[in-house]
C-alpha cells in the first residue's frame, strides 16, 4: 500500500508541475501594466489590434505580410512575443521607419513587393493606398498598350490561362427543355 501511495503522490506532483507550465504559457495573455496598454494602434493610416502579438498585428497593414513583419521586428530589436499594445512609442517609430525605408536598413531586395518598377526600375515596398494606386496604374498601362493581359482584364475574363469553357460563367443560366411525350 505505501508503494501505491508514493506512485499517486508522484502522479499528482507531475500534474501540478505540468499545470504550472500550462499556466505560464497562457500568462503572456495577461497584461502586466494595464495603464500603458493600447488596445488599438494607428500605424500607417491603419488600425492595428493591440491584443495581437506585434508580428501578426503588423500584417493588418496592407502590403505587410508575415515574413516581412517578422524581419522588420527583428531589425527593430522588438521582442516577437510582445503584444502590439505593449510596445513603446520609440519601438513603434522604429518599426514604422523600417517599414517605410527598407533598403536603408539592409532588407534584401527580394523581400520587397515592388521590384524593378516598370517606370524607373527602383525597388520599393508599397503600403496601403500606394499599393492600390500602383496596381490600378499597372492595369491601365496594360489596357492602354493593348496587351493580352490588359484586354482580358478589360473584358472581365480570366487572365492567368485558366480554362473558361465550363467555369467562371456569370449572368443568366439557360435551362435545358424537357422533351414532351415518351
Amino acid at each position: 500500500m505505501p508503494r501505491l501511495k508514493k506512485i499517486i503522490e508522484i502522479f499528482i506532483f507531475e500534474i501540478l508541475e505540468n499545470s504550472s507550465k500550462v499556466a505560464m504559457r497562457y500568462l503572456s495573455l495577461v497584461v502586466s501594466d494595464a495603464s500603458n496598454f493600447t488596445h488599438i494602434l494607428r500605424l500607417l493610416n491603419t488600425n492595428v489590434e493591440g491584443k495581437q502579438k506585434i508580428m501578426y498585428a503588423l500584417t493588418a497593414i496592407k502590403g505587410v505580410g508575415r515574413r516581412y513583419s517578422n524581419l522588420v521586428c527583428k531589425k527593430a530589436d522588438v521582442d516577437l512575443n510582445k503584444r502590439a499594445g505593449e510596445c513603446t512609442t520609440e519601438e513603434l517609430e522604429r518599426i514604422v521607419n523600417i517599414i517605410q525605408n527598407p533598403l536603408q536598413f539592409n532588407i534584401p531586395k527580394y523581400f520587397l513587393n515592388r521590384q524593378k518598377d516598370i517606370v524607373d526600375g527602383t525597388y520599393s515596398q508599397l503600403l496601403s493606398n500606394g499599393l492600390d494606386n500602383k496596381l490600378r496604374e499597372d492595369l491601365e498601362r496594360l489596357k492602354k498598350i493593348r496587351a493580352h493581359r490588359g484586354l482580358r482584364h478589360y473584358w472581365g475574363l480570366r487572365v492567368r490561362g485558366q480554362h473558361t469553357k465550363t467555369t467562371g460563367r456569370r449572368g443568366r443560366t439557360v435551362g435545358v427543355a424537357k422533351k414532351k411525350g415518351g
